[in-house]
């Protein structure tokens, strides 16, 4: 079994065929150090093909292919037809099915598995962030967050870095409290960077009383008190007016509402793409 040769061939990186290669020779006492895999990427060409032919014939390899490209396929499959090469076309015939389900004509993008990867993991990668830099704990956060929110409690800044972070931004959020001095690292950040978000005494009022309430307090607390709620929104708008940057009006918004707004403002910034 030791003779045995397999060539993987792709119009991409060549992973997919691999594993599915892989997998099967683990089924068999086959020596892989005697380079029995062998892959070939980013077949672009008739050539590149030609080429991937010469050395399934010279090494009488069987060939693994994942050829995207329909031009492409439809050339690999005839010459290793014509050359009499064993050979299998890893992703051809479950492709003719889908198109044939979907009623619709595939993207024929090589590679787009491997993008849509790169989407997840920067989408974890936002969704950690957020989490690590929730509520200001660590102002080096500062510096690599693409969108810093600035306002005071229950203004919705934790789900809206959470919702934007799913849109594969890192956000850090900042709360304001009079007694608390911002990081001073705050003040130095790009303005276009920080989002202020605003919100109306009656609202405040009604949503920290609800909240009280859900903790099983009573809404007589400081912490929905008309004067306590007034002193923090006076200190959100004089931190605000010393960054200069953009606010938000949130009162009586959805989550969905409020980010819409922020990624129009985001997204017409030349400095950052989602």
């Amino acid at each position: 079994m030791s003779k045995i040769k397999v060539i993987v061939a792709s119009d991409s990186v060549g992973e997919t065929g691999e594993l599915v290669a892989k997998a099967c020779l683990s089924q068999f006492n086959v020596d892989e150090s005697d380079e029995v895999l062998i892959r070939y990427p980013y077949i672009e060409s008739e050539e590149n093909v030609d080429d991937v032919i010469d050395l399934a014939r010279s090494k009488n390899a069987i060939v693994v292919f994942t050829i995207i490209t329909p031009e492409l396929r439809k050339y690999i499959k005839q010459e290793l037809q014509t050359e009499n090469i064993a050979s299998v076309d890893i992703m051809g015939p479950l492709m003719s099915i889908l198109e044939g389900k979907a009623e619709e004509a595939p993207y024929y993008e090589p590679g787009r598995v491997h993008r849509l990867d790169e989407d997840y993991f920067k989408k974890i990668e936002a969704i950690e962030f957020a989490v690590k830099y929730d509520d200001g704990k660590d102002a080096s956060g500062l510096d690599k967050a693409d969108i810093v929110l600035i306002g005071v409690s229950r203004t919705s800044k934790t789900p809206l870095s959470q919702y934007l972070a799913h849109k594969k931004y890192k956000v850090m959020n900042v709360p304001m409290v009079p007694e608390v001095t911002p990081p001073k690292e705050l003040y130095n950040v790009d303005p276009h960077k920080c989002v202020g978000l605003k919100i109306n005494p009656t609202s405040l009022n009604k949503i920290r009383k609800e909240r009280l309430a859900q903790l099983g307090l009573k809404d007589t607390a400081s912490y929905a008190n008309d004067q306590r709620i007034q002193e923090e929104l006076d200190y959100f708008n004089e931190v605000i007016g010393k960054i200069g940057c953009p606010v938000i009006d949130v009162s009586e918004k959805a989550i969905e509402e409020t980010a819409n707004e922020i990624l129009d403002y985001v997204e017409g910034r030349p400095d950052i793409k989602g």
